[in-house]
């Protein structure tokens, strides 16, 4: 199978590029900077694997949560190549849960299979979701949602994955086991066979990037309300 595969959603720009049983990895600033190195490092690494859009089965990329500009981007681009791609006819998109990258590199970093992934969403609050492992793959256990820190719930035996406890420290789940593992474009090749079989694909114009919060910014009274309601 031949994917491109992006992750714009945190601080680290992720891009891999698989053909057939090899993969080419790139790695480099994320966030509000990937849009400067992003579309040069994909031509590259399809150069490397001598591949072009037109050869791709699908192109792979994070959806979110994660960073507003990067979500932006990586969405943009993802479109933008799409459409492009065959002579105009264009090549599947297909969109994936960052936080399903997450339990995904966590499991080729450690082997668990029940996790807790937790991104850091700025402004005092975490992306969190639950994830269990099955034969067919990855199975939500519970509803991906924003959390303050201290109200990250992780079920005994279960493992905390992400890079939010570098950012919140103790007040994330301070007994849990924890993995740091970010949403990689390697995570995405791996989770992309399954979800492309279960039809998860979609055309270039259905390719929108998951905001979990229902506005970018919030003011400091906003997230106290949101805090407070929620018992926090």
């Amino acid at each position: 199978m031949n994917l491109l595969a992006f992750d714009t959603s945190t601080d680290v720009l992720s891009i891999a590029v698989q053909r057939g049983e090899g993969v080419w990895e790139h790695n480099g600033p994320g966030g509000a900077q990937a849009s400067l190195s992003l579309i040069s490092a994909i031509s590259e690494l399809l150069r490397l694997a001598g591949l072009d859009l037109a050869q791709l089965d699908a192109l792979v990329f994070a959806r979110g949560p994660g960073s507003f500009t990067g979500l932006r981007t990586a969405c943009a681009v993802a479109q933008g190549l799409a459409f492009g791609a065959n002579a105009g006819r264009g090549i599947p998109v297909l969109p994936v849960d960052t936080l399903a990258a997450v339990a995904e590199q966590a499991r080729a970093q450690c082997g668990c299979t029940e996790v807790v992934a937790a991104l850091d969403a700025r402004m005092d609050e975490v992306y969190m979701a639950r994830y269990q492992w099955r034969a067919n793959g990855w199975q939500d256990a519970g509803a991906l949602c924003v959390s303050a820190p201290e109200g990250v719930q992780v079920p005994p035996g279960w493992t905390l994955a992400g890079n939010a406890r570098a950012a919140y420290g103790d007040r994330l789940a301070p007994g849990a086991l924890h993995v740091h593992a970010l949403p990689t474009a390697c995570a995405l090749l791996r989770l992309a066979p399954a979800l492309l079989a279960d039809g998860r694909a979609v055309s270039a114009t259905e390719a929108l990037p998951l905001y979990v919060r229902d506005k970018v910014a919030q003011t400091t009274a906003e997230r106290a309300a949101v805090r407070a309601a929620a018992g926090h």
